[in-house]
């Protein structure tokens, strides 16, 4: 079996977000940190090379991949911010309709900025996640 890409890495957070070109997106970067750390009480950590995690947890299929990811992050892409909170949780369609301007994905949400969408909504988001992937992998 090959090795994960995602890992945790030894490179700076600070300095992967300063390569963030835009002002906004940057301070915006910030805020999501704040915000991650407040929920999950970890540290934000580089996994790979462009994702900001907090937290991990080990994962297994019923193909029987397996492997370990943070519980939750985000990253800055050149086309919009992306968060990795959409775990598949009963409540997150209800609030993605109350989100805000934004695109989901299979385990992806993606905004342009954090103008765009209800931060309050955006916590809930997160609280929801983990504690979902929490109780789903907590053996």
């Amino acid at each position: 079996m090959s090795e994960a890409k995602t890992k945790p890495t030894e490179r700076s957070v600070d300095g992967f977000i300063a390569t963030v070109a835009d002002d906004k997106i940057r301070a915006d970067c910030y805020t999501i940190i704040n915000l991650m750390e407040t929920v999950t009480g970890e540290k934000p950590k580089m996994w790979g090379p462009a994702i900001i995690g907090f937290g991990k947890y080990a994962y297994k299929y019923e193909s029987g991949h397996s492997g370990e990811i943070c519980m939750t992050g985000f990253s800055p892409r050149k086309a919009n911010i992306t968060l990795y909170v959409l775990a598949g949780f009963p409540e997150q369609t209800e609030l993605l309709q109350k989100l805000g301007k934004h695109k989901a994905g299979k385990g992806c949400l993606y905004i342009k900025k954090l103008d765009d969408v209800n931060i309050n909504v955006l916590e809930s988001l997160i609280k929801e996640s983990i504690k979902f992937l929490k109780e789903k992998y907590s053996n």
